[in-house]
């Protein structure tokens, strides 16, 4: 789409809007964008100020992130809440190697850390396994990790969800959103095999701009969390 705009500026007290010369900046569902907090709304005026002659949707994801949160995380907050909680029943950091012991090594580095914060901040804890069959978690911990998530406000769930796709890690995502994580150690947490395949074989050239992808993802999701804390 060819930029119809000069300018990109915020309005209103709380909450937020963007204007495009002056007009309200509207999601796909034609809902006036508003967003809780200055600081974000702020940004996403940036990111349309940026824009070149050619609109790139790609290089608007705090856009995004609002646009998804009042069309449809807002109309079905329970349930997607309950989609992301979910990621807890195949939790990332419970499923260990059975080999080679410097793989074993390189994960309980990196994940046993996040299973003892689990412990410590929401007093359950993982079943912890070998190998790739699925192995239950205890129910107490299915429940609290839910009802985490459902405290989120439909403006954090929206980021929050490219957050526990990328790390397959519901206990990473609430780290992350509770400020404990930033991008760069979430994103190294969660991909720590991929990271000591590397070690071993070299990187893979081919999969270096999938995951450069991945990393700008996490990033911008993580943003707007931080830009929703104000």
């Amino acid at each position: 789409m060819k930029r119809f705009y000069k300018d990109a500026t915020v309005t209103g007290d709380g909450p937020f809007g963007v204007a495009l010369d002056g007009r309200p900046l509207r999601t796909p569902a034609r809902v006036p964008l508003a967003v809780p907090t200055r600081s974000l709304a702020e940004a996403i005026a940036g990111e349309w100020q940026a824009q070149g002659e050619k609109i790139d949707p790609r290089s608007l994801p705090l856009s995004g992130f609002a646009n998804a949160a009042i069309d449809r995380v807002a109309a079905d907050h329970a349930g997607f809440a309950k989609r992301l909680a979910t990621y807890a029943e195949s939790e990332l950091i419970a499923y260990r190697a059975d080999g080679p012991a410097s793989l074993l090594a390189a994960q309980a580095t990196a994940w046993d850390p996040w299973v003892e914060w689990l412990a410590r901040r929401y007093d359950v804890g993982l079943t912890i396994t070998t190998g790739i069959m699925h192995v239950a978690q205890p129910l107490a911990t299915l429940t609290r990790l839910h009802t985490a998530f459902a405290a989120f406000t439909p403006y954090q769930l929206a980021p929050l969800d490219p957050i526990v796709t990328i790390t397959g890690s519901a206990v990473l995502a609430l780290a992350v959103a509770e400020g404990e994580l930033e991008a760069q150690a979430a994103y190294d947490i969660a991909h720590v095999d991929a990271l000591w395949q590397e070690q071993q074989w070299g990187r893979d050239p081919l999969a270096e701009k999938a995951e450069a992808e991945r990393r700008a993802d996490l990033d911008a999701a993580i943003r707007c969390l931080r830009l929703l804390a104000g």
